[in-house]
């Protein structure tokens, strides 16, 4: 039965709640406001729309979602298929709002057939690999305005803008390259200042500030919002796009796309959050609000939209609790876009250009992908494949191909290690257990875990039920691994996280009965460094024995 987080945090309400969630709201609203305009801008859209976004959507998704937590709104994902939509003539912006349309209905129709379960099934490499080709994009997108070039209307593909930029890099303004390093710079190094406060904001106002003034005394000039766009005052009557069947038509893989994007996002979004607040969320009652979202956004001018892991983090440290956080910062974008509208226009496009590359550092995840890079070959070869077709041909194209690679490689390897099962043979002894290893006494603070079968993408939810129970007074959690043949890199995330959960908990992991391919990989990974060569062992008995040692 669909209901809303919202009326579950209302039961228990109260006006100190609603402080802490106001002020959170205040924060993020503020936070968020150069984000979505960038994030629109760089969609090849108009800023007003990653405002409109951010209001209809940010607000619906706090709304009618299923996390307590939850900040949505346009984010960098989505500006590549945008950026693609709106630049086809036959298509336009109606096209989008279309596409936006049809991935609304989708997420709903997957949140009403419990669905919500099955984004866990795309394996950690692809997401990982289309998050950085994604970033990759992004960044591309904003070098002509990082440089001050003139280049004209640049092409939608990386090869065409890469050669563009090429042509005209002559045409380099040195006041707007030196305004966007600086941006840079001050955003990588303000978290030593704090953290509260994301960077990109206060880069956005200082930077701001110093055009005004540097551009009235010297008469440098950099492009401003004001060169290019108007914002509006007011929000648009909403208005339902002409929906031609042809439209749908073309539309409806890149509806598909858009609706596996929001899901992945939003719902690792919730994820986060419930790591940061101890709390649990509802997947198919989220992106059922999802795609509310995604139909009410398009109605007023707006993109498609997400939950935002950075801006739900944000209001999760600034003391928001429940989605009346979410909707206060929807209402601080309204009144900021009706009251200071004629403001933001002075933003300089060389300080939002820093803002977005930033952002699309942070997406490339350089430490994944070098974790990833050291694991095993079809892993990487999904990564890299996954990668290059997101960047050089179509984000669409790079999820159906990379599931196709993902599920090719996992067929032979559960084909392959079939022949080694026979054998039972585990990497310290080169035996398995006797039957005595049955016989077994289990300590109250000990709590001992079996995983039957390969840990690998599609069953990381035994980890997230061990990772639930691992909280409950216990001081050891013994994985009982003698029935795990195989294990991926989403396996080893899965490890890091209940490593990450158990040591918050002061609960010591110990392995037993490690086969011989998941142990390689904990090595090559560095898992078994984390966990201790010591906490290791071939079977219960012995790891029994180092359970009371700890407990000791």
């Amino acid at each position: 039965m669909y209901k809303p987080e919202l009326l579950s945090s209302l039961k228990d309400y109260n006006a100190k709640k609603f402080m802490t969630d106001f002020i959170a709201g205040i924060i993020v609203g503020i936070v968020a406001l150069p984000l979505s305009i960038a994030f629109a801008i760089a969609s090849g859209c108009s800023p007003e729309t990653g405002l409109y976004t951010a209001i209809i959507a940010g607000f619906c998704i706090a709304a009618f979602g299923g996390t307590k937590c939850q900040i949505g709104g346009p984010t960098g994902a989505f500006t590549v298929i945008i950026y693609k939509i709106v630049n086809n003539p036959q298509l336009g912006m109606a096209g989008l709002a279309t596409a936006t349309l049809l991935a609304g209905l989708i997420l709903i129709l997957l949140g009403v057939f419990k669905m919500g379960g099955l984004v866990k099934f795309i394996p950690y490499t692809i997401v990982t690999g289309f998050t950085a080709g994604i970033a990759i994009t992004i960044a591309t997108g904003q070098i002509g305005d990082f440089f001050g070039l003139t280049t004209g209307k640049l092409p939608g593909t990386f090869t065409g803008k890469i050669l563009a930029y090429a042509n005209s890099f002559h045409t380099i303004d040195w006041y707007s390259s030196a305004m966007a390093i600086i941006c840079l710079v001050i955003i990588f190094l303000w978290p030593k200042v704090t953290k509260k406060i994301p960077g990109s904001l206060i880069v956005i106002i200082l930077a701001t500030v110093a055009n005004i003034i540097i551009s009235n005394y010297t008469g440098l000039h950099t492009d401003i919002i004001k060169d290019r766009y108007t914002i509006p005052s007011s929000l648009p009557k909403p208005q339902l796009p002409a929906l031609g069947i042809q439209t749908i038509i073309d539309v409806f893989p890149t509806a598909c796309s858009i609706a596996i994007l929001a899901a992945i996002e939003s719902l690792l979004s919730a994820v986060v959050a419930d790591g940061m607040i101890g709390t649990k969320h509802d997947s198919n009652n989220e992106l059922i609000g999802q795609g509310i979202a995604n139909l009410l956004s398009p109605l007023f001018g707006g993109l498609p939209a997400t939950g935002a892991i950075a801006r739900t983090a944000t209001n999760i440290k600034n003391g928001g609790r429940t989605p009346v956080a979410g909707m206060v910062h929807a209402v601080i974008l309204l009144l900021i876009m009706v009251f200071f509208g004629k403001y933001v226009e002075y933003i300089p496009l060389a300080a939002l250009s820093a803002v977005l590359i930033s952002v699309a550092w942070n997406m490339a995840g350089v430490s994944a992908i070098r974790a990833l890079l050291k694991g095993e070959k079809s892993d990487i070869c999904v990564l890299l494949v996954t990668f290059l077709i997101t960047v050089f041909v179509d984000l669409t194209y790079a999820i159906g191909v990379g599931l196709i690679f993902a599920a090719f490689f996992f067929i032979k390897k559960i084909s392959d290690l079939s022949e080694v099962q026979a054998g039972q043979r585990t990497i310290v002894t080169g035996i398995r257990g006797d039957g005595n290893e049955e016989k077994i006494d289990v300590p109250n603070s000990v709590m001992v875990y079996e995983i039957d079968g390969s840990l690998f993408f599609g069953t990381i939810r035994k980890f997230e039920l061990a990772a639930e129970r691992a909280g409950l007074g216990y001081k050891v959690l013994i994985l009982r691994m003698r029935n795990t043949l195989y294990i991926d890199a989403g396996g080893i995330r899965a490890l890091e996280q209940l490593k990450a959960l158990c040591d918050k908990n002061k609960i010591q992991i110990v392995l037993s009965g490690i086969h011989t391919q998941p142990y390689m990989l904990c090595e090559k990974m560095g898992m078994a460094d984390k966990i201790g060569r010591e906490n290791i062992f071939d079977n219960i008995n012995d790891a029994l024995k180092r359970a009371n040692e700890l407990i000791k």
